[in-house]
């Protein structure tokens, strides 16, 4: 099936809350107490999506006529990957970041991102190196902790 990957509209902001919601809950409870998924998914509101359509910087990926994942950029950092659980380890997460760093590489020689820990293994894959940490304290005393990591663009 063909993939196209496409500047995201506001008709799409349900489908691109739908694909982070459903990731993020399937996925970060193995890796995240359960103060991180809720996290995520709050700060992944649909006002926050629809911030990201405004900006031109979020796409979705489709295969056919069916969306499986959406990235977004703002300036050279990578703020978002997201791929449905029943669509990952198809290489959708990969293309996604080609795209998005095809974009980035139009005005900057790097690009940034804040991995999460299942995440980590794939930018590595693609040649990101990690340059720091960050933490968020978040409630009940619990932290999230990801990397910091960027990749020099050719």
């Amino acid at each position: 099936i063909a993939m196209e990957y496409i500047t995201a509209t506001d008709e799409m902001a349900e489908a691109i809350y739908h694909i982070i919601h459903t990731t993020v809950q399937a996925v970060y409870p193995k890796y995240y107490p359960k103060e991180v998924a809720a996290f995520f998914c709050s700060h992944h509101s649909k006002e926050h999506i629809l911030d990201g359509i405004a900006s031109g910087h979020m796409g979705v990926l489709r295969t056919g006529e069916t969306i499986v994942g959406t990235g977004c950029f703002h300036e050279n950092h990578i703020t978002g990957l997201y791929v449905l659980p029943t669509c990952q380890k198809r290489g959708y997460g990969s293309y996604i970041m080609g795209c998005l760093e095809g974009e980035i590489a139009k005005k900057y020689r790097f690009a940034v991102l804040d991995a999460s820990l299942p995440a980590v293994c794939l930018y590595e894959r693609r040649g990101y190196k990690t340059t720091g940490h960050g933490i968020i304290e978040l409630e009940n005393d619990v932290k999230l902790v990801y990397e910091i990591m960027e990749k020099a663009l050719s």
